[in-house]
């Protein structure tokens, strides 16, 4: 079957839209028409060879869409339902039997080869195979094939479809980041650094979990502006020349909570540095470099008790958080939809252009 996908084929170059051939599903696969799919960071740091994807290859893990075809031994969903399509995990490791799929032990396998577990690729232009099963999906694309395991079946009545994809990943990864991985109690003060969609779903997820202090340190004024409207008690322009004591001007103690989106260092050790006793960093943004690292003074560690840890997807268990954050949306506590901008897929350059400029917060893209 022939379908349309955007192509990496070049580090740091631009995508091309061309057309492709589709595999029908394997046994345990579903073919999704593609509604949207969001525009990740992580889409790119691939394309760039961050994460060594052989290129050419078809990027995009944040997919919602309608199931059109499933394989023989599908019985988790049916032609015609409405799925958001997240991360693979193998389901059977000690990870995953504790509802941590993100740490699954074959996560880098899985989602980062640009195969199938087998080792084929259910994408080709001829008789060349293009790297796939991007995130098991590889969802920049008017369809994609994913393992009926990373497929959750939602329910649309009051939200639109188009829009799901990013729960998926970015969402889930800044709501779950505070709701599941920190899991700041009510009252708590945190520091979330970075207002990209990330920083402002932790911000919501904050909101949900009733902080009574909510930073938010970011250089665009207009993302400032957002996190206010979403709750944040307080925003700090990352341009200030120490940004620990703009933060202990307003939490003198220093905050209980810090989550930090961007993985530069400077801004690591700004956010530990704001931590209070025996606070808690969590860390979720991808580094400038594999070698990216920190110096650490252990006995500032050890005396205030202060606990770093690293977050993959939020700690969310697909079948579990995905719907109750679209819950959360329909009762109006997780407005996710005001970050948004739709593009359409021939668009994904311009796309990319506009979210690094800082003109939108989430690009979602529609084939």
């Amino acid at each position: 079957m022939e379908i349309i996908a955007a192509i990496a084929r070049t580090p740091h170059a631009d995508f091309s839209v061309e057309a492709v051939e589709i595999e029908e599903p394997q046994p345990h696969e579903v073919r999704v028409r593609i509604a949207g799919v969001g525009l990740c960071h992580t889409d790119l740091v691939a394309r760039d060879q961050f994460i060594p994807i052989p290129l050419p290859a078809v990027l995009g893990h944040e997919g919602a869409g309608v199931v059109e075809a499933v394989g023989a031994a599908v019985t988790k969903v049916r032609p015609g339902d409405s799925v958001v399509i997240g991360f693979s995990s193998c389901g059977h490791c000690a990870r995953c039997e504790e509802h941590l799929p993100s740490y699954c032990r074959e996560f880098p396998i899985l989602n980062y080869a640009g195969v199938r577990p087998d080792g084929s690729s259910g994408l080709s232009q001829g008789q060349e195979p293009l790297s796939a099963s991007f995130f098991g999906q590889s969802s920049f694309a008017s369809h994609a094939l994913a393992h009926e395991r990373n497929v959750v079946k939602v329910d649309t009545e009051g939200v639109r479809l188009e829009i799901l994809g990013p729960l998926a990943c970015g969402l889930q990864t800044g709501a779950g980041g505070v709701m599941r991985s920190l899991a700041c109690p009510a009252g708590s003060s945190i520091a979330i650094f970075g207002g990209g969609p990330v920083g402002l779903a932790a911000v919501m997820g904050a909101v949900i979990r009733q902080c009574a202090t909510i930073i938010l340190v970011e250089p665009l004024a207009v993302r400032r502006a957002m996190a206010l409207e979403l709750g944040a008690t307080h925003v700090v322009n990352s341009a200030v020349p120490n940004i620990p004591e703009a933060i202990r001007a307003i939490v003198p103690d220093g905050v209980d909570f810090a989550f930090e989106t961007s993985g530069r260092e400077p801004v690591v050790e700004a956010a530990l540095a704001s931590l209070g006793s025996h606070g808690m960093l969590g860390l979720v943004g991808i580094p400038p470099r594999p070698d990216s690292s920190l110096s650490i003074n252990l006995a500032s560690l050890i005396t205030y008790g202060h606990r770093i840890i690293g977050i993959i997807e939020g700690d969310s268990d697909l079948d579990g958080f995905i719907p109750e954050l679209i819950a959360l949306h329909r009762q109006g506590f997780f407005p996710f939809d005001r970050l948004v901008s739709t593009f359409p897929l021939s668009q994904i350059n311009e796309a990319i252009a506009a979210q690094h400029a800082g003109q939108c917060i989430k690009a979602v893209l529609l084939p």
